[in-house]
């Protein structure tokens, strides 16, 4: 394999769409109350992207100095723990991503001051803290409730913020959403490393929940997601095209069928799906409130 090929397998492509999705709906919203800024817009999109990469990384880097990763492992090739790409050059990787991600937080704070300091900083705190660090929020069962936060109420609302200067109950309604089936992709990977998890001493929620736990939860994020479009027409605070991401319900349904059938490698299948659904529902939420 190629150097260029190693680290585009370590950014892990398939990833990305899932930092696109909250900023879709937040500008979105920002359209829709005519508030829709393009460079502010772009630099949100630039920063949650490199935040992304920066946390895939990172955790590319911490799981094999850990030791997380074995043979075993069920998910897809590890650029360090495979030996592609040395770890010193793996961690200056993940240290200039992680700053071309501050200098465009610099200009995104400088629109909308210390509560996207605050979003920002938290934000490289908590990718770095993830797999890292001596209390790893992975390990500690937290790391479902900080990718719900930040690709939820913190991307979304972030995104909204720096573009109208202002916050409004009907976008931290679609921001619950958007969170909640991001988080499920999280879910179908720790259901699926479940084992391997238990065995490195690694309590995600999924094994703390156990397997029949962590199915009912993925149940839960992807249906309750359907109760905020349906909240936003009953509010007044958009038309009915708002309901259009409820034509993803049928991928909804086979995905939830799946993650209660398959088990190890094949969650795969059911982890690029639930990838597709996340995106597929935030656009069709965007379209639906920004047309």
């Amino acid at each position: 394999m190629t150097s260029h090929a190693a680290w585009f397998l370590a950014i892990r492509p398939k990833t990305l769409p899932a930092a696109m999705a909250p900023v879709a709906v937040g500008s979105a919203f920002a359209a829709a109350d005519g508030s829709f800024a393009p460079l502010p817009a772009l630099a949100a999109l630039a920063g949650a992207l490199l935040l992304q990469i920066g946390a895939n990384l990172a955790n590319d880097y911490f799981d094999c100095v850990k030791r997380v990763d074995g043979a075993e492992r069920l998910g897809p090739l590890r650029v360090a723990a495979s030996g592609l790409i040395s770890l010193p050059r793996l961690r200056l990787g993940t240290a200039l991503t992680f700053g071309l991600a501050l200098l465009v937080g610099l200009y995104l704070v400088r629109l909308g001051g210390w509560p996207i300091l605050a979003i920002g900083l938290a934000a490289v705190l908590a990718a770095l803290g993830y797999s890292g660090g001596p209390a790893p929020l992975a390990a500690l069962g937290l790391g479902d409730l900080f990718v719900f936060a930040f690709f939820g109420p913190a991307g979304v609302c972030g995104t909204y913020y720096v573009q109208a200067r202002a916050l409004t109950a009907s976008v931290a309604i679609a921001a619950l959403p958007v969170g909640a089936l991001i988080t499920a992709i999280l879910v179908v990977n720790n259901l699926r490393d479940i084992a391997g998890d238990a065995r490195a001493g690694r309590r995600t929620l999924a094994v703390i929940l156990g397997p029949a736990g962590a199915r009912l939860q993925y149940a839960l994020l992807v249906l309750g997601s359907y109760a905020a479009p349906i909240a936003l027409l009953a509010r007044g605070d958009a038309g009915p095209r708002v309901l259009l991401p409820l034509a993803s319900l049928p991928l909804a349904a086979r995905l939830i069928r799946a993650v209660y059938r398959e088990e190890g490698r094949a969650l795969n299948r059911v982890l690029a799906g639930s990838a597709l659904l996340a995106l597929l529902f935030s656009v069709l939420l965007a379209a639906g409130v920004a047309w």
